[in-house]
């Protein structure tokens, strides 16, 4: 059968090399493009594909290659500009199984074309029910047998006939997933380094009008003494800022890596494609008039992110900044700000263009330096995800602070983030708003929970701009501290008294504070840090230098340099009330104009140390633990779970027109088309009808979520609906005394009066049976429960499938006062046993769980289990929109789940972060 055309396999990729290419179905238009690309192959790629010689394609061949049914015979192809440079196609051979093969132009063999359209190809598959790939490969074609084994799928291989047979198990792996996280880290890495560190520069639109953008720009790239050539483009002057000007990009003899566009909205489009045909890499778009305009400036700004990545070019912008990068060998500053820091250790990523120029103030006042900077403006393209990978792998930067107005694939954010936390901090100051712009309502989080779920990926979230730099110097400059626990020298009382007060508000030990005197000097303030930091009992230090009449300043900032540098523990200082590294706080490097690590960062006010020193610690503490991937669980089956879910969405919601397209009856296979093709993972959170075809987004379904539970080896304490007090009375029989009668409506235990506990007998029952149909009338449907052993806390687990950050796993207590005040907790699935412990420990209600206030120790292991039990629930079914656990007693032994309900709905697609690499 005959399957629509499927957009949604359509994606833009970046390859291993950093440029961009497009990938999507082949179609039957594309039959010339297809001679196009065979009439480049070299005859050893054909002999390799087809095992033996075939100059050209017939008709026929031309005809078959690109008119597929988009089930049993697909085909991807991967395109630059408007040319094809790469093919892979399955074509299904049983059931479950499909033979594979792929051609890759010969000049763009080495990029990871191949691997790339492997992921996809392999998603494709699975969601047309395809397990297995075959692969008949000559044994002479070792890139091809290499490409398959290093996919990371269960391999097998077989030689028979010359040829070796190698079978790839689809079923996405560990190892899989690791190596498609890895090609993407590299391939996007390189990406931005193809942007930070051009050999040439083209600034387009650069006039000689005084102020201008363009001119600008080229004026603080000249002032920056950029290391390679920088061409002014201007299509009527010769010569802008005393630099000989080109009418065209084109015109330019020499090769252009990156292009500066500083034109109006309406010719960015065409300088684009020139930029293109000019074999340009990377594009910085400063001019505006873009999405922030409205849908029809949104639309160009579409256009240009499509077009860019159609012909390989990666764009910063528009309506951003620009780029900086402080490297000695680059000197690059292609931005509208004439101050860039100096050299330094901090990576820097704002959103905002608007703010990027008094940010960089902001920087260099404080004397910091930076490695590199970039504003991605309305972020078309590169985003802040682009930068995480490439500060990653950058040994010039140890620091990395981002200024975010929005997320736009918040969960490839946290998961970068998690990894690259682990060995270098990552401030981040969001404004106001949520993920992609969508209100807090929207996504039925709140802006607590974006704060929990960034602190569970190692982040440090801070409050504003100030905050952001406070916490950077001191990562910058100085070591994580190993504890909370916190030495105070001062020469005044009242600011050592402002100190003590934030320290115990940020939740840190402050040792008895070594008061100076106003007259003290060098010899005191060095004998007493060095006194304090050579206590084991001391985990970081914070020093107030205030002296009421001028003092010696450089001779004490001099001892406190010596005392620090031999310590390995932080020290801050509020120095005179400077603000940022103080010079005689400095450890100079040699040539540089800016400190080096062990430099002492000095704060306006101690609260301000105080409160960054608090931020360094939570990071220290969490990085500190090690990382413990989820627990196996064995009493789980996930694919009944699965069936379970796919049968009641299927209960009210149309098959798709495709869901057939499993069968393999009417599959077509030709033996001559010999295969050589790789394979890679899919999405693991794709929305699949049982035929593993995607669905059509269809209408919520509530269901009891009893089943659902028991997959994953949780047990709903069993209840029964009662319409009379006859039937109340025999199920309590049943389930045996004493029982609960309640209101059957799931939503009923936030209202009171709905629930009576404590039933021992059949009067009892009827009795609160008729206060309940006094109350709230006849008709009212009422439920009977075993009473749960007292005593017992009660707690609410609940799970969002939210669509920036995929499955939320929520956790509070039951208590009426913690939901009016909304203390709840909150992390991403699947949740590791740390996880859960940190999301119990998260609500300020929890000290209840641990025997205080009068409440009994309850089995807080059991809670956390269930947690876990929750999140790999919520992380293999994206189809459950939202889960209820209500409530969740956790008693002494056992934690006890009462009630549960589950909303159900077909995704549209895949996860943000889920399926095979590609932008958004």
């Amino acid at each position: 059968m005959e399957a629509p055309y499927p957009a949604h396999w359509e994606a833009d990729v970046v390859l291993a090399d950093g440029g961009t290419a497009h990938v999507r179905p082949i179609r039957p238009a594309d039959a010339d493009r297809l001679r196009s690309f065979y009439s480049r192959l070299s005859d050893e790629s054909i002999y390799f594909r087809f095992f033996g010689p075939r100059p050209r394609l017939s008709d026929r061949d031309v005809e078959r290659f690109t008119n597929v049914d988009y089930v049993n015979r697909v085909a991807l192809i991967a395109t630059i500009g408007a040319e094809m440079v790469a093919v892979i196609r399955y074509d299904r051979t049983g059931p479950g199984e499909a033979e594979v093969a792929f051609l890759v132009e010969d000049a763009h063999q080495g990029r990871g074309v191949a691997s790339v359209l492997l992921e996809h190809l392999a998603a494709t598959a699975r969601e047309r029910g395809i397990e297995r790939f075959i692969a008949d490969v000559l044994p002479a074609n070792m890139r091809m047998t290499g490409l398959l084994r290093q996919a990371g799928y269960t391999a097998q291989s077989q030689f028979a006939d010359g040829v070796v047979r190698m079978t790839l198990d689809l079923t996405p792996t560990d190892t899989s997933t690791e190596v498609t996280a890895a090609r993407e880290h590299r391939a996007e890495a390189r990406s931005i380094a193809r942007l930070l560190t051009p050999g040439s520069v083209a600034v387009i639109g650069a006039s000689r009008e005084p102020g201008g953008v363009g001119q600008t720009v080229l004026r603080n790239l000249l002032a920056a003494d950029f290391t390679g050539p920088v061409y002014p483009v201007h299509r009527e002057v010769r010569a802008v800022a005393g630099v000989r000007a080109y009418p065209s990009v084109s015109a330019i003899d020499d090769q252009v890596d990156l292009a500066v566009v500083a034109v109006p909205a309406g010719s960015v489009i065409d300088v684009v494609k020139e930029c293109a045909e000019k074999g340009v890499h990377g594009l910085v778009v400063v001019s505006s008039g873009f999405g922030e305009t409205g849908a029809e400036g949104r639309a160009r700004q579409d256009e240009l992110a499509r077009i860019a990545r159609s012909y390989g070019l990666r764009v910063v912008g528009p309506n951003c900044l620009g780029i900086a990068n402080t490297d000695p060998a680059v000197k690059l500053n292609a931005t509208l700000a004439a101050t860039v820091p100096g050299r330094g250790r901090v990576g820097f990523f704002s959103q905002s263009g608007a703010l990027g120029t008094a940010l960089l103030q902001r920087v260099a006042q404080r004397g910091m330096g930076i490695s590199s900077f970039v504003s991605a403006g309305n972020r078309a393209d590169v985003s802040g995800n682009d930068l995480l990978q490439y500060w990653e792998e950058d040994d010039s930067t140890e620091v990395i602070l981002l200024y975010l107005e929005s997320l736009g694939n918040p969960r490839k954010f946290t998961r970068l983030a998690r990894r690259i936390a682990r060995s270098k901090p990552v401030v981040v100051v969001k404004s106001g708003g949520t993920p992609s712009g969508h209100s807090a309502e929207e996504l039925g989080l709140p802006d607590s929970a974006i704060s929990s779920l960034l602190a569970q990926a190692g982040l440090i979230r801070v409050d504003d701009l100030i905050q952001l730099f406070d916490v950077g110097q001191l990562l910058a400059y100085q070591p994580l501290p190993a504890g909370p626990r916190v030495a105070l020298v001062t020469n005044s009382d009242a600011l050592g008294l402002l100190a003590a007060d934030s320290c115990l508000a940020a939740g840190l030990e402050l040792r008895p504070p070594v008061n100076l005197g106003a007259a003290a000097g060098p010899s005191e303030f060095g004998t007493s840090l060095a006194g304090e930091l050579s206590s084991p009992d001391v985990d970081a230090a914070v020093v107030i230098y205030m002296p009421p009449i001028p003092g010696r300043t450089d001779e004490v900032a001099a001892e406190l340099l010596r005392v620090s540098s031999d310590a390995a523990k932080p020290v801050l200082a509020t120095f005179r009330g400077h603000l940022g590294m103080h010079p005689a706080l400095r450890v100079e490097t040699p040539g540089s104009a800016t400190p080096s690590r062990g430099s002492i960062p000095s704060y306006a006010a101690p609260e301000e140390a105080v409160r960054a020193l608090a931020h360094a610690v939570r990071y220290a503490t969490w990085r500190a633990h090690p990382v413990v991937p989820p627990p196996e669980l064995d009493d789980i089956d996930t694919a009944r779970a699965k069936t379970l879910v796919h049968t009641a969405l299927s209960a009210t919601t149309p098959a798709s027109a495709a869901a057939a397209s499993s069968s393999a009856t009417d599959a077509m296979a030709n033996p001559a088309d010999k295969p050589s093709a790789p394979a890679q993972p899919s999405s693991a959170g794709s929305a699949e009808s049982p035929s593993g075809v995607f669905a059509e987004p269809g209408p919520p379904v509530e269901i009891d979520a009893t089943e659902l539970l028991s997959c994953y080896g949780l047990t709903v304490w069993p209840a029964e609906v009662v319409r009379s007090p006859g039937e109340a009375v025999a199920a309590a029989e049943r389930l045996g005394w004493p029982v609960v009668l309640k209101v059957a409506d799931p939503g009923a235990s936030r209202r009171a009066g709905t629930v009576r506990l404590g039933l021992t007998g059949p009067e009892m029952v009827r009795h609160a049976y008729a206060e309940f149909a006094d109350q709230l009338g006849e008709e009212v449907e009422l439920a009977v429960q075993r009473m749960a052993p007292q005593p017992a806390v009660p707690t609410v687990v609940g799970v969002i499938e939210d669509p920036a950050f995929g499955p939320v796993v929520s956790f509070g207590l039951g208590e009426v006062t913690a939901r009016l005040l909304l203390d709840q907790g909150f992390r991403l699935a699947p949740l590791t046993g740390e996880d859960a412990s940190a999301l119990v420990r998260s609500v300020r209600a929890a000290p209840l769980l641990f025997g205080e206030y009068g409440y009994p120790p309850v089995a807080v292991d059991a809670l956390e289990d269930l947690l876990v039990r929750v999140g790999r629930l919520a992380n293999d079914l994206p189809e459950v929109a939202r889960l209820d656990l209500d409530q969740v007693l956790v008693g002494e032994s056992d934690a006890i789940v009462l009630g549960a309900r589950a909303t159900l709905r077909t995704p549209a697609g895949p996860r943000l972060d889920g399926g095979p690499r590609r932008l958004s």
